[in-house]
């Protein structure tokens, strides 16, 4: 106990330094409207543009790299992402992120966004026309987080960034932390400082250094964890204090609709479950150039889970098949401490749960009967397993249904007079 305390005393420490680290001197925003590195510190996924950018206090998925490195920490299955964005003049962005999350070692990640330009008319001194040239800038990060406490997530990135102008080139080298602090089970603080010690860049002649840029904020679940409220204000050279806000509501265990304000640009996306691994997210802003698009993919396999699976799905406890059989799995980052398993018919009310200490065994017998051992009512009933570990962590399994249907064959039977 005491040496949780400890941490939890360093968590709030390292949040403090961070916050109080920010460079108290800031230009005028039209000066540095231009900033080198601004493509890559406003990228934003585009579950993130959703939510108004407002991701340093959630940065719960393989993007958050680029927003909190420390976010990496919370994951529990492996990610793979992959997103597109068309921005103005011909300009796209492509990310890529892969991250790995980790039990005794820390959580690793891999990520690639690069900035492809449209057709630049390349002229001499003249005016006299000599073809064309394109700009393209390339960043590869390379992350490492990890939870110090079960409230405490702490991470890094290391980014190399290569830009190619014409026949000139130049690659720089910079650094990004990241921390995020449970402070109740719903309500999570998290900053972070991007670009310290660069990059640096010089194409020809002049030197240009990444502004470092200070990000803080909040996200609180709501709803029993199907709303998500967030906040985050940025501080960076040039543009200045920049607020972010958004909302999110999972409508159906597979849908998402999100609404945010990204200084004052409205923001909006939603997000699509499908075959249990895979997510589709669409982020819209609408900024002084015109609406900008998102599309993401994302992939989750293996890593930490829970599932829950009943064989057969729709059975009678009058009939024939009178049980199902469910089947249970998990994988914790640390040793399992407890499991649940609660059903919940359609007006959200407990009839049945299971649970009890360590791991959930293999299987087990439901003979379609509440608390009380009275049978239930014919219907669709939902279930989750939920699996707490020693380190406080719970992961829960995707909801699943089963039927109890006591009606029996419908039709009519052929009578054979006797000769």
């Amino acid at each position: 106990m005491f040496r949780t305390h400890r941490v939890n005393q360093v968590g709030l420490a390292v949040l403090a330094a961070l916050i109080l680290s920010v460079a108290p001197a800031y230009g005028d925003e039209a000066e540095n409207a231009g900033a080198p590195g601004s493509w890559l510190s406003n990228f934003v996924s585009a579950r993130a543009v959703g939510l108004g950018g407002a991701f340093v206090g959630c940065a719960d998925d393989a993007s958050a790299v680029i927003w909190n490195p420390a976010g990496l920490a919370t994951l529990v299955p492996n990610e793979l992402r992959f997103e597109t964005a068309r921005l103005f003049e011909d300009t796209s962005v492509y990310d890529f992120n892969f991250a790995v999350p980790g039990s005794k070692l820390p959580t690793f990640g891999l990520s690639i966004v690069t900035l492809q330009s449209g057709s630049f008319d390349r002229t001499n001194e003249l005016n006299d026309p000599l073809g064309s040239f394109n700009e393209g800038e390339t960043a590869y990060i390379f992350t490492v987080a990890r939870n110090l406490s079960p409230r405490l997530a702490l991470g890094t990135n290391i980014k190399m960034v290569h830009q190619s102008v014409e026949d000139y080139s130049a690659n720089g080298f910079g650094f990004d932390l990241g921390a995020i602090y449970d402070v109740t089970p719903t309500l999570k603080v998290g900053a972070s400082l991007i670009n310290l010690g660069g990059p640096n860049m010089t194409l020809r002649d002049t030197k240009e250094t990444y502004p470092v840029e200070f990000r803080g904020g909040f996200s609180a679940t709501v709803f029993r964890g199907r709303g998500l409220i967030s906040f985050e204000a940025d501080q960076s050279q040039g543009p200045g204090l920049r607020l972010r806000g958004g909302t999110e509501y999972w409508v159906q265990p597979a849908l998402a609709l999100r609404l945010g304000v990204d200084d004052q640009q409205p923001a909006g996306g939603l997000s699509y479950r499908f075959s249990g691994r895979y997510q589709f997210d669409y982020g819209a802003l609408d900024s002084p150039l015109g609406m900008t698009h998102r599309l993401g993919l994302t992939y989750r396999f293996g890593g930490f889970f829970a599932s829950a699976k009943a064989e057969p799905q729709i059975f009678s406890p009058t009939g024939e098949t009178a049980v199902t059989n469910i089947q249970l799995n998990a994988r914790t980052k640390a040793n399992p401490e407890s499991w649940t398993l609660t059903r919940v018919n359609k007006p959200e009310q407990g009839v049945r749960g299971f649970g009890g200490k360590g791991a959930p065994p293999s299987h087990l017998l439901w003979d379609g009967k509440d608390e009380t051992g009275l049978p239930l009512s014919d219907g669709i009933y939902r279930y989750t397993l939920s699996v707490r570990d020693a380190e406080g962590l719970e992961i829960d399994s995707q909801t699943q249904a089963v039927e109890i249907y006591t009606g029996g064959p419908q039709g009519s039977v052929p009578v054979i007079p006797v000769q």
